[in-house]
């Protein structure tokens, strides 16, 4: 037989093709629901769907196993509040109600009670808009005959970030009424959550120039329910502060409100005392529970039954599955899980979305350990929703392990990061050769490096690169103190971090010193271009609506960022110096590695013109730069066409500034600049 073939690095062949990426673009949408129908214990989730245009189709799997697609063609549950969107549907007393993505109005839909799909079409419960997407709403909750949701207000087609609406609203079910607004005046809400009893209504709400993981208030007040209205008595604030993360509010089975608060360092689960609302400690843990509200919908706990928690905690970059008992102790579940969202709850069982380094994204149940029943072991994980089957031996793929390096002017802070080496079945490269590497770099910035299976990673490592996802300083997952590492210096904190990570895996030999290259998204986008500004270490980078000019971004983002500068450059236009100091589309004299750069023109987060000045300034000077930019594309990539003709053109870009021949067939890019 055979030994596998000696090719250079980069131009390993792989069965992980550009297609292949694209169906498993057919992602879980970060939420998952569990309800009781009327033949058993019911199942819901949402999927992306890039072949379908990126709509999100909601999912539900019965009591027996059947699964059916519930969305009719037209319709997608996708919210646009705060651009990032989450919490666009939710199932409740027989129907599943959703914020439909093209015309954003509400819509009920009545689930049929013996079959798997709906019982009738869809049909609007909020008026039509004069403004395209004036009226944007998320997060739903139903207490009586009404739904509650967050509702978002533009006036205008383009209407200033200081005039946009947040708020907490009222409507009829049926439709068959006016809105009522319930909390206003807050620059932000998130989180209504009615009590058991449908007596109490909890929220969270913050102010500029916060952002949800830096300070938020929790408050609670009672809600007087008839037949035809709903009203809001006295208001508490009951946690939360200027230093303070309060979030994600959950009412236990017995009416007891607990959220998860950072004031301990750690977002860790607390319950609120009914009578004094004092914060008593559920979990005390060096790890975080929460994560940072990006999007709404979000779970990291629910109650069992018997009224123990389940939560995910992460800690060092991975996430790990627990349950509070009874008593107060904490349970670690020994679970093949590094990566764990929408934590959901039967009466004696989880149900989430699990991925690990080995393995995508699925919908899982697991039946959970119960010492007092005698049970000290989590049984055995049930797929609901399985991730595909490659059919590929696991040699193809790459797994990922955490690392820890030094970083910093003189190597005294600590920073962290996913390394990835290369991988793959049928090549080796020449004897003495090293990988070309890729630094990641996550969007946010406060985000973190996914610790799972992505095969758009894998497209990477089974060609013959290695690949470190770096959490830098200002990642969540390390606690509160690491992630206010990036205050008053993103583009220095997070550029001094993704150097580091690179020339630490030069150093150790896992990486060719000659062949670094850089890439990110959003974000991400910006620390490439500060770190190409920044650092000569690199041979190539790839910015994804990455942003060029701080100042133009602090002037046109939206709302839910237009202040987030504040607190990690400073405030704007008074310190506008600091903005350009930190801006690389000021020192395009400092760049001249080449530059990939893709951009949607439909980006309200960023806009285009942040892609097209770096790119024009780039042609002018003379630096290899290419540019894509993508019709009817926002802030990242939903339909199919677009992720294949990135990847493409990405790899094929990288092949021809790092001298190798790639294996697949690649359409030409259009390198400005480039010799030869």
């Amino acid at each position: 037989m055979n030994g596998p073939a000696t090719v250079p690095y980069g131009a390993w062949p792989s069965p992980i093709t550009l297609d292949e990426v694209v169906a498993a673009g057919a992602s879980l949408d970060h939420e998952v629901q569990v309800a009781v129908g009327p033949h058993g214990d019911e199942t819901f989730w949402a999927e992306r769907r890039p072949a379908e245009g990126g709509r999100v189709q909601v999912i539900r799997r019965r009591a027996d196993g059947t699964t059916a697609d519930l969305l009719p063609e037209g319709f997608s549950a996708r919210t646009r509040v705060h651009e990032y969107g989450g919490g666009a549907w939710r199932v409740a007393d027989g129907w599943l109600l959703f914020n439909n993505f093209e015309d954003h109005r509400l819509y009920r839909a009545p689930l049929d009670a013996d079959g798997p799909g709906l019982a009738g079409d869809p049909e609007p419960i909020t008026p039509a808009s004069a403004v395209h997407h004036g009226l944007r709403y998320a997060d739903l909750a139903v207490v009586g005959d009404f739904v509650i949701a967050v509702r978002e207000l533009h006036h205008s087609a383009h209407t200033p970030p200081s005039e946009v609406v947040n708020e907490i609203v009222v409507l009829p079910l049926d439709g068959q009424g006016t809105e009522v607004v319930l909390v206003t005046g807050c620059d932000f809400v998130s989180s209504p959550r009615v009590s058991p009893d449908g007596a109490m209504l909890a929220w969270i709400e913050w102010d500029h120039p916060a952002m949800p993981w830096d300070a938020t208030r929790a408050c609670t007040g009672p809600l007087a329910v008839t037949h035809d209205n709903v009203s809001l008595g006295q208001v508490r604030e009951i946690a939360g502060g200027p230093t303070e993360s309060a979030i994600m509010p959950v009412w236990s089975p017995d009416g007891r409100l607990h959220l998860v608060s950072d004031r301990s360092g750690w977002w860790n689960i607390d319950a609120s005392e009914p009578q004094t609302s004092a914060q008593m400690p559920r979990t005390e843990l060096e790890a975080d529970i929460g994560t940072p509200l990006w999007t709404f919908g979000m779970s990291r706990y629910a109650f069992l039954a018997d009224g123990r928690i389940v939560f995910a905690a992460a800690s060092g970059g991975l996430d790990r599955l627990g349950v509070v008992e009874t008593d107060g102790t904490v349970t670690d579940l020994d679970l093949p899980y590094t990566e764990i969202e929408s934590v959901t709850a039967r009466s004696e069982s989880a149900v989430f979305i699990g991925a690990g380094f080995d393995r995508e994204s699925a919908v899982v149940e697991v039946p959970l350990p119960s010492p007092a029943a005698g049970v000290t072991v989590a049984g055995e994980p049930t797929v609901l929703r399985p991730s595909r089957d490659l059919g590929l031996d696991a040699a193809w793929f790459s797994i990922g392990r955490p690392i820890s390096f030094p970083t910093g002017p003189d190597g005294e802070r600590t920073a962290h990061a996913l390394y990835y080496p290369p991988a793959n079945a049928e090549a080796v490269a020449p004897d003495g050769e090293l990988p070309p590497l890729i630094v990641l770099i996550h969007g946010g910035p406060t985000g973190m490096a996914r610790a799972r299976f992505d095969l758009s990673r894998q497209f990477w490592t089974s060609r013959g690169f290695a690949l470190v996802d770096v959490n830098y300083g200002g990642s969540t997952g390390f606690g509160r103190a690491y992630r206010q590492l990036l205050d008053g210096q993103w583009g220095v904190v997070d550029v001094e971090d993704c150097i580091a990570a690179a020339t630490h895996l030069a150093d150790a030999g896992l990486a060719d010193p000659e062949r670094l290259c850089i890439r990110g998204g959003s974000a991400g986008g910006f620390t490439v271009l500060a770190t190409l500004v920044a650092s000569d270490a690199f041979a190539a980078g790839s910015s994804s609506y990455g942003i060029a000019d701080l100042s133009v971004l602090a002037e046109e983002t939206h709302k839910f960022e237009s202040r987030y500068c504040d607190t990690m450059i400073g405030r704007y236009p008074e310190e506008k110096d600091v903005f350009d100091a930190r801006s690389p589309i000021h020192h395009v004299d400092e760049l001249s590695d080449p530059l990939i750069v893709f951009q949607g023109l439909d980006d309200e987060v960023v806009p285009p013109n942040q892609a097209e000045m770096i790119v024009d300034a780039l042609r002018s000077k003379g630096v290899p730069v290419a540019y894509f930019p993508f019709e009817g594309e926002g802030h990242g990539w939903r339909r199919s066409e677009t992720i294949v003709t990135a990847l493409g053109a990405e790899l094929a870009f990288y092949g021809r500034v790092l001298g190798f021949e790639p294996a697949d067939e690649l359409p030409d890019v259009d390198i400005a600049n480039l010799p030869g």
